[in-house]
């Protein structure tokens, strides 16, 4: 900890879950790309009239994945793409090729990246920061829809 710096905290709230709001998101991806689903993630809170809980975001896929990342310069994207592809490049002799060599690279990269994401509901907002975006991972070259579960859970009063 660096000197003359003092951590702070602000005072602990508390609310009554008093809601669990489920919405299944369909999302059509382009091929190995990231997709921003901040806008469907605020719309869905707006929509179940959220106010303080938590919102989780599950896919029910295991070749793609889902992420928080920077939203402010797209070249923190393509940067990230070329590491994943570098932990788990196509041609490494992998076992499993039965949907073809990109399959098991992208087992992988959703184990290494994952499958759920929680973000905190505060005062009817997400609490991302302000460069941060919720992205949906394509590992597949080609185009697929993909289902990510939104679940918020906390009080809508």
């Amino acid at each position: 900890m660096t000197p003359g710096k003092q951590l702070t905290r602000s005072v602990p709230s508390t609310v009554q879950a008093t809601v669990i709001s489920t919405a299944l998101l369909t999302v059509p991806t382009p091929g190995r790309d990231f997709v921003d689903l901040t806008a469907q993630a605020t719309k869905f809170i707006k929509d179940v009239h959220a106010r303080d809980g938590a919102l989780t975001l599950f896919i029910r896929h295991t070749s793609a994945s889902l992420t928080i990342q920077e939203n402010a310069d797209p070249s923190v994207l393509v940067d990230l793409a070329t590491a994943l592809s570098r932990l788990a490049p196509e041609n490494a002799g992998w076992t499993h090729d039965t949907e073809g060599p990109d399959d098991m690279p992208a087992h992988i990269k959703t184990m290494l990246t994952g499958t759920s994401l929680q973000v905190p509901v505060l005062n009817g907002r997400l609490a991302l920061g302000t460069w941060q975006a919720i992205y949906l991972i394509e590992h597949r070259k080609h185009p697929h829809r993909r289902e990510v579960v939104l679940q918020f859970i906390g009080s809508n009063q």
